[in-house]
């Protein structure tokens, strides 16, 4: 028997398939996985996620593999370099914003220690559980989104308006936006010992 799934995956779409399986909704507290979450949801402003999906491993070549050291010493040769790359996303204000974040990314974890500290200190450390039957109920922004958005244009962030901040936060597990009736609700359920 088939495993229950969201109903924005697609039926015979391997790599959205093991995404939502394995990554999507997962409570991440690495930095390194959130900032390229963050840089990935920022690409995807204006596009399918699945268009991101797809170009991910060549944004990890591209850009060192998020390494957010690295990307706030990007220079305009880099940039133009970026431009030229077929591979990615070519578009020079989310590349430019990319750089601007890592620049703000690494100031943070100066700031607050690492920027899992920052971020998850809006939720106390532990992921929000939603209980959603339908699609239709799953909010593109709440107010929680938005004041992080608020925070984080604050601290210099570009793309990083409040519905990307809700994407961000349903990837990396800040809220469990699964179904109630996929098979990955439960699991994470289990999983965060909810």
């Amino acid at each position: 028997m088939n495993k229950k799934r969201c109903a924005w995956v697609p039926e015979n779409d391997e790599l959205y398939i093991a995404y939502h399986d394995q990554e999507w909704g997962v409570p991440v507290y690495d930095d390194q996985k959130l900032f390229e979450f963050l840089i990935l949801e920022g690409f995807q402003a204006g596009l399918s996620w699945r268009t991101i999906l797809y170009k991910r491993e060549n944004f990890r070549k591209a850009f060192d593999h998020f390494d957010p050291q690295k990307i706030a010493r990007y220079d305009e040769q880099k940039i133009a370099q970026l431009m030229q790359n077929a591979g990615i996303i070519r578009n020079k204000l989310k590349i430019n914003a990319c750089v601007n974040n890592a620049r703000c990314f690494l100031e943070v974890q100066e700031k607050f220690g690492s920027f899992s500290d920052f971020i998850w200190r809006f939720t106390d450390g532990r992921p929000i559980v939603n209980h959603w039957k339908s699609l239709e109920q799953i909010p593109a922004r709440t107010d929680l989104s938005d004041l992080i958005s608020k925070e984080l244009k604050k601290l210099g962030f570009k793309f990083v308006g409040s519905a990307i901040v809700y994407a961000h936060m349903q990837a990396t597990g800040m809220v469990n936006d699964h179904l109630v009736d996929c098979f990955r609700y439960e699991e994470i359920l289990k999983e965060i010992n909810f």
